[in-house]
């Protein structure tokens, strides 16, 4: 964790993850902080199957830990602070926070990378990006094969090409948990002031892969869109894996209810 990170910013603890009490601006109020610092840092936006994902320890838990800013992407877990009787202000998506970071660095001329999506997609949106957000520079893309980060040679020149345009942020969208990990194994070596997963976000500004519909995001209820695109690949993870959140919950919200000495977690100094 950085230094520009040290602060006692609020969090609530959800199912042993801490998550920041900031709203939208108060993210970009802290992500700009660890730019200024120079990092290099990592965002992390935790969802459900996140939170799942760390109770089952290793090197997701522990890059979880040492985040230097976690906002909560999905309405469960803003819901679930509320029950906990520590609200959070509100969902802060990763794929909302990449465009109000890209409005940021232009204000700033803080260079931007963008890594992932579909053949095409980070091209596209190098392209169209500058365009909502005059004055962005975006100092390089690239959407490495599938595979990449397992090949020594091909991970390497993606290090490199990132390492010679020098952004301020980057953006990876090669999906989770593979994203995340990726970030936080290479940070030292990149270099970069402020990194985080941004997910399908690259292929959404694009225009390849549709968003789900906005009333989705707001009851909470997007993830039933993404498995009706893709049950395949996602009803393991939903109607299983993820499963054992409402049970977690509750049993964390009555340990809490019924302690003698409930006290809300911050960040250690």
């Amino acid at each position: 964790m950085t230094e520009a990170a040290g602060d006692r910013r609020e969090r609530v603890d959800i199912l042993g993850v801490l998550v920041d009490r900031l709203d939208m601006t108060g993210a970009l109020a802290a992500a700009a902080a660890l730019i200024r610092s120079g990092g290099p840092a990592q965002v992390v936006t935790p969802n459900v199957d996140h939170l799942m994902r760390c109770r089952r320890g290793g090197e997701f838990a522990r890059l979880y830990r040492d985040a230097d800013l976690v906002v909560a992407d999905g309405m469960p877990l803003v819901w679930a602070s509320r029950l906990l009787g520590r609200p959070l202000p509100e969902r802060v998506a990763g794929s909302d926070l990449m465009p109000r970071l890209c409005a940021l660095a232009a204000e700033h001329k803080y260079p931007v990378y963008l890594m992932g999506g579909k053949p095409g997609s980070a091209e596209t949106c190098a392209r169209i990006l500058p365009q909502h957000h005059p004055g962005l520079v975006v100092a390089g893309w690239n959407c490495p094969d599938f595979g990449f980060e397992n090949d020594p040679e091909v991970n390497g020149r993606l290090i490199e090409d990132i390492r010679s345009t020098a952004p301020a942020i980057l953006f990876v969208g090669v999906g989770s948990p593979k994203q995340d990990i990726w970030i936080y194994r290479h940070r030292q070596e990149l270099g970069v002031p402020l990194a985080l997963g941004i997910g399908a976000t690259i292929d959404f500004l694009s225009g390849a892969v549709k968003r789900a519909p906005a009333f989705t995001h707001r009851i909470g209820m997007e993830w039933l869109w993404r498995l009706l695109c893709e049950p395949r690949r996602l009803w393991r993870r939903y109607l299983v894996d993820d499963l054992p959140f409402f049970w977690l919950l509750a049993r964390q919200w009555a340990r809490e209810r019924f302690s003698r000495n409930p006290v809300d977690r911050k960040e250690a100094p």
